[in-house]
């Protein structure tokens, strides 16, 4: 028999699926668009959270976003790990499944970390060459979210985002629109965020993530998915829905995680701000 790749409505509002959630999740199961799993904490064998997966997909639609693909590593793509991620798509029947535009290890190491590249026109090509194979793979849309971003290089020669807009396009792939990521990266390189939302081909977006960050000492804003959203970051927030909505939308919280109903709460704001 073959199974029907579910669709998210193009308004769906998500949550990423965190374990301090599980508890109020299996007692209340709230009115919910879809879960958004990190990959990598169900690609092994171990039942438990197999079991949780299972009660959760009976529910709700689930999407995959992933951090060790190493898109944009030195070394061959990790065959074995490229099966794994296929398997579990489709055992979740996912609608699409998504990564990073990044590198994250070299030479056997992992650095558990998101890192960037430098923005040149070479680069593109191999980037949406291994983009549109890992989407073959897959069998289903591949989504490349964009970084925030600590460093520039001097050896750039295109923007953030004619970079992460081309790499899209060659590859035939798709965007996951990370907005909190842009505002990061627009603080801490002083550009327009607004100047990278207008080249958006919005078309190609799969999904919006919002979350909130970090402002250290010395003035840089980090990515930590730890505070509520920024006002700032709303109103990027409606600035792209204007250009581009309506698509689905996903809250992240994934360090000093308040109850659930608390981050409901604030996941209803982006429903309040389209409206």
């Amino acid at each position: 028999m073959v199974v029907k790749r579910q669709e998210l409505p193009r308004d769906a509002l998500g949550l990423g699926l965190r374990i301090p959630h599980y508890g109020y999740l299996f007692e209340h199961w709230p009115e919910l668009g879809y879960f958004e799993i990190i990959s990598e904490n169900f690609l092994g064998d171990a039942l438990p959270p197999r079991r949780h997966l299972d009660l959760v997909r009976e529910r709700y639609p689930i999407v995959l976003h992933g951090v060790g693909l190493n898109l944009l590593g030195h070394a061959q793509l990790d065959s074995a790990y490229l099966d794994k991620l296929c398997w579990l798509a489709e055992y979740v029947n996912a609608p699409f499944v998504t990564d990073h535009l990044c590198w994250t290890g070299a030479h056997g190491i992992s650095h558990h970390d998101l890192l960037p590249t430098p923005y040149t026109a070479d680069l593109v090509g191999m980037a949406a060459e291994r983009a549109a194979f890992v989407q073959r793979q897959l069998g289903r849309p591949f989504g490349l979210e964009n970084l925030s971003s600590y460093v520039e290089f001097d050896s750039s020669t295109l923007t953030e985002w004619e970079f992460y807009g081309a790499v899209v396009r060659d590859s035939g792939c798709w965007s996951m629109l990370d907005v909190n990521n842009i505002y990061v990266s627009s603080q801490n390189h002083d550009f327009s965020p607004e100047a990278y939302l207008n080249a958006i081909d919005f078309s190609r977006v799969l999904q919006v993530h919002v979350a909130g960050h970090s402002r250290e000492s010395n003035g840089i804003i980090i990515d930590t998915h730890d505070h509520p959203v920024a006002d700032a970051v709303w109103r990027l927030y409606a600035e792209a829905w204007r250009q581009g909505g309506p698509f689905p939308t996903l809250l992240e919280w994934d360090d000093h995680i308040p109850p659930m109903p608390e981050v409901l709460s604030e996941l209803a704001k982006a429903a309040r701000i389209r409206a």
